[in-house]
């Protein structure tokens, strides 16, 4: 991809995901704000390092649970590497529209015409997966917001797939197959349950809806997105499978689910990668992520994106980047459904992709707007 288009891709990405946040409560900062100044009867301001009661997370839980609902019953390594590549939206789009223009390139020819890509590795894996990764390019909202979620409150994001998980099993959704088998692990104070491939070597991609699987959605006002790859006809089973793939090396990340994040098979990831890492710790490559801003405003400065990087987006979005995108306010929040998420289904003006039409049938279970 040429330098100038990959610019245009960026900044078309920058616009789609800044309509998006602007449409939502602005992020709590990790900076504590100014002390209030002393009243009238002398009573000290409270002590710096405290927290006001009223400081709100970045997701809420009925968020990340509309978030995580068409993911969380994925395999367990799969379900990583969905959260992994989810932090790097631009990549994504690059290379789903790789994969289309290449659609002959299948196993080790596959895997030798990924190594020459600049993508996150991340992202190179989740291509072994063309169903997967059309969504995530298709609703870049979505994956956006995804990867923020999974940034900015990581453990609360693998505890809430546990709590998904749960809700499945009750319901009689997730229980053993001939494409997976569900490992159920408890301890004095927490029951951990795992989704491992019946296979090692072939993952079948699951494919549900939400608010049948899970039971009684929770939140109304935020239902569970999900996703039907086209050509896909639901049966009677509860949980549906796409063909199998037969990943090779491709599927390195792993659920740490004690320590709530994930990790990296080193051996699988530099076989896979054509590397040598020894570290099996997964870290986040702000380089990768291009022009796109972080949602949360602790996590932009964590990896030295802060107000700048914000203000930039705004300001692109805005049209002060002589780029022609001028689009009001109140244009941005059209569509947008229950606490501004904006629905995946194509209507009331929701699900905007790069293309500017909603392009596959993820949708908000329930679809009110």
């Amino acid at each position: 991809m040429q330098t100038s288009e990959r610019r245009s891709l960026a900044s078309r990405v920058v616009a789609t995901v800044t309509i998006a946040l602007l449409a939502l409560p602005a992020p709590v900062m990790s900076q504590a704000p100014p002390p209030p100044p002393p009243t009238s009867s002398g009573s000290a301001p409270p002590p710096a390092g405290a927290k006001p009661a009223d400081v709100q997370k970045t997701f809420s839980q009925a968020e990340l649970e509309q978030l995580l609902a068409p993911i969380a019953l994925y395999p367990d390594s799969l379900f990583a590497q969905v959260l992994m590549a989810s932090t790097y939206p631009l990549d994504i789009v690059m290379a789903d529209r790789w994969v289309k223009a290449n659609p002959g390139l299948k196993d080790k020819a596959l895997e030798d015409a990924l190594a020459k890509q600049p993508w996150d590795p991340a992202v190179k894996s989740i291509v072994v997966f063309p169903q997967v990764l059309a969504m995530m390019s298709d609703k870049i909202d979505w994956t956006q917001k995804l990867g923020d979620a999974f940034l900015a409150q990581q453990q609360e994001v693998m505890a809430t797939a546990q709590t998904l998980r749960s809700k499945a099993v009750t319901q009689g959704s997730l229980k053993d197959s001939k494409e997976q088998k569900v490992i159920t692990e408890k301890t004095e104070s927490t029951t951990i349950i795992k989704i491992e491939p019946t296979n090692p070597e072939v993952v079948y991609v699951p494919t549900y809806n939400p608010t049948v699987v899970y039971g009684a959605w929770a939140y109304p006002a935020y239902p569970p997105y999900y996703y039907y790859p086209p050509g896909y006809v639901a049966g009677g089973a509860l949980l549906g499978f796409t063909a199998g793939v037969i990943v090779g090396g491709a599927l390195w990340g792993g659920a740490n689910w004690g320590r709530g994040d994930v990790n990296v098979n080193v051996n699988r990831y530099n076989n896979f990668n054509k590397t040598n890492i020894s570290n099996g710790n997964w870290q986040h490559n702000s380089d990768r992520r291009g022009a796109v801003p972080y949602r949360d405003g602790g996590t932009a400065q964590k990896y030295n994106r802060g107000a700048s990087a914000n203000a930039a987006s705004r300001d692109a979005y805005r049209g002060r980047d002589g780029g022609g995108m001028q689009q009001t306010r109140g244009d941005a929040g059209r569509g947008a459904g229950a606490g501004g998420d904006r629905d995946f289904g194509g209507g009331g003006g929701g699900g905007r992709d790069l293309g500017g039409a909603s392009a596959s049938p993820m949708n908000r279970s329930g679809g009110a707007s």
